[in-house]
C-alpha cells in the first residue's frame, strides 16, 4: 500500500487524499492527517482502521469507517460538473453495449437529477437506482419512484455490511492468512439494521446489501431471515416478492449456500472481481476459502438467481469482459493460477442469463426486459463478437457496434 510518506514526497506540505477504487480505503498525506487531526492517539471508530507503523504514528492509510475522519477535507463537485459527469457515463457505457445499468450506491442528492435528465431526453440508458443510506427514510416515505417511462426507476437502499478483500475489510470468520492479527471490519450490527430492513420492507422498498467476507454474508443472510420474519407478507405492499440482494456474495462458506435457497435472496456477483483477484486472493484468504469464493456455478445449481455485474469503476465495466471472466475463469492473458475452481465457471447460455434476463427479475422487470421477444422493450445490443460460438479468448477482444434502447439506437460504431 501507499503511505502518507509517498505522497508527501510527491507533493510536499500538501493535503493529498488518494482513494482506492472500490470507495473502501483511502491515502491521505501528512498534511492531510494534520488537516484531520489524526495522530498516533486517534482511535478509529467503529467499522474502521487507522493503520500505524511500528513506531505506532498513522502511515496515512485509512480503511473504511476511518475515511470518514477525513471527509470534510474532500472537495465537492458543482452541480453543474456531477451533471457533465453523468452525460459522459452515459456515453461510456452506452459504447461498452450497456443497454442499462443498476446504480448501487446511487447518491440520495443525485436521484432528482437523473430523473430530469431522463425528461430532458438526456438519459440514452435505462437506470435502476438503489441509494444510499441517507436517503432511505425519504424513499420509504415516499415510495418507489419512476419517471421518463421507467427510464430512471429508484426502488432500492444499498447498505454495507463489511469491507473489501483487497483492504483487508472483508469479514472473515478465521483471520486473514496473510495478515493473522485481523478478521476484517464489520460496518453496521444486527440491532441497527434489522429494524431498517423492516422499515424498507413496510414501505414497498428493495434491499441490497455489500457483503464480500463468509463472515459478512452469513451476518447479512441471517439479518434477512430476522427482517422478514418479522414483517407479515400482508404488511408488505410486495407480499412475499421482495427480491432481496447481497452485493457481491464473494466469499462463502458452502455450508451458507443454503440461505440463497431458502430466502429470497438473489446474489449480485461480478465475474471479473474472480480475474483480477486470483493474483492475491489465495494468499489473503488460503486454500481452503476458495471452495466458497466466487462461487457462480455452486448457486446457479442450487436454482439462486446470480445477477452479473461489473462493479465499475473498481472493474473496467465492460461486458465482454464480463461474459468472458464467467466462462473462462482466467485473467485476460489466459492465466487462471492452480486450483483456482474451474469448475465454479459456468456455461455461456447461463453468463447470457446472468447479464440480461436475472438483472430484469432484479429490477421487478422480468416481464419488459431481459430477453428479445414480442411484446417487450427493445432493448438490445450487437457485438462485433458472437459471444455463444466464438474462441473464449476472443470474446474480451470484441466490441460493442450497435446499442439500442426502446428501439432507438444510441450508440453505433463508426
Amino acid at each position: 500500500f501507499l503511505t502518507a510518506a509517498d505522497l508527501d514526497a510527491a507533493a510536499p506540505g500538501r493535503v493529498v487524499l488518494l482513494g482506492r477504487a472500490d470507495g473502501h480505503a483511502v491515502v491521505a498525506s501528512s498534511a492531510a492527517l494534520a488537516a484531520a487531526g489524526i495522530d498516533a492517539s486517534t482511535v478509529a471508530p467503529a467499522g474502521g482502521e487507522i493503520l500505524k507503523g511500528p513506531d505506532g504514528r498513522p502511515t496515512g492509510l485509512l480503511v473504511d469507517a476511518a475515511e470518514q475522519l477525513v471527509a470534510g477535507l474532500m472537495p465537492q463537485a458543482d452541480p453543474e460538473s456531477v451533471r457533465a459527469a453523468y452525460r459522459a457515463g452515459f456515453r461510456v457505457e452506452a459504447a461498452y453495449g450497456w443497454t442499462g445499468v443498476h446504480f448501487m450506491s446511487a447518491p440520495w442528492k443525485d436521484v432528482p437529477l437523473l430523473e430530469a435528465m431522463a425528461e430532458a431526453g438526456e438519459a440514452p440508458l435505462r437506470i435502476y437506482n438503489s441509494v444510499t443510506p441517507d436517503g432511505a427514510a425519504a424513499l420509504i416515505a415516499g415510495g418507489p419512484r419512476s419517471v421518463a417511462d421507467g427510464r430512471i426507476i429508484t426502488r432500492a437502499i444499498k447498505y454495507y455490511a463489511d469491507g473489501a478483500l483487497g483492504s483487508r475489510g472483508a469479514a472473515l470468520f478465521e483471520p486473514y492468512a496473510d495478515r493473522p492479527d485481523t478478521t476484517g471490519l464489520m460496518q453496521i450490527t444486527e440491532q441497527e439494521i434489522v429494524p431498517l430492513y423492516q422499515a424498507a420492507l413496510r414501505g414497498g422498498i428493495q434491499v441490497a446489501t455489500h457483503a464480500i467476507g463468509d463472515r459478512g454474508n452469513a451476518s447479512v443472510a441471517e439479518w434477512y431471515q430476522q427482517a422478514l420474519a418479522g414483517v407479515a407478507p400482508a404488511d408488505r405492499p410486495n407480499g412475499a416478492d421482495v427480491r432481496w440482494r447481497i452485493e457481491h456474495a464473494q466469499i462463502l462458506r458452502p455450508a451458507d449456500y443454503h440461505w440463497f435457497v431458502d430466502l429470497p435472496i438473489i446474489a449480485s456477483m461480478q465475474p471479473s472481481h474472480a480475474i483480477g483477484d486470483l493474483h492475491f486472493a489465495p494468499a489473503r484468504l488460503g486454500d481452503a476459502r476458495l471452495d466458497g469464493a466466487y462461487a457462480w456455478h455452486s448457486l446457479v445449481d442450487l436454482g439462486v438467481i446470480v445477477v452479473g455485474g461489473s462493479d465499475a469503476p473498481v472493474e473496467r465495466g465492460a461486458p465482454l469482459i464480463e461474459f468472458y471472466a464467467a466462462v473462462a475463469r482466467a485473467d485476460l492473458e489466459g492465466f487462471q493460477g492452480p486450483d483456482w475452481r474451474p469448475g465454479e465457471a459456468v456455461d455461456r447460455a447461463t453468463a447470457l442469463k446472468m447479464f440480461t434476463l436475472w438483472p430484469a427479475y432484479a429490477s421487478f422487470r422480468e416481464a419488459e426486459l431481459g430477453t428479445i421477444e414480442v411484446g417487450k422493450r427493445a432493448d438490445f445490443t450487437a457485438f462485433s463478437v458472437d459471444l455463444m460460438t466464438a474462441p473464449v479468448a476472443d470474446i474480451p477482444k470484441g466490441r460493442a457496434v450497435l446499442t439500442v434502447v426502446d428501439g432507438v439506437v444510441v450508440y453505433r460504431a463508426d
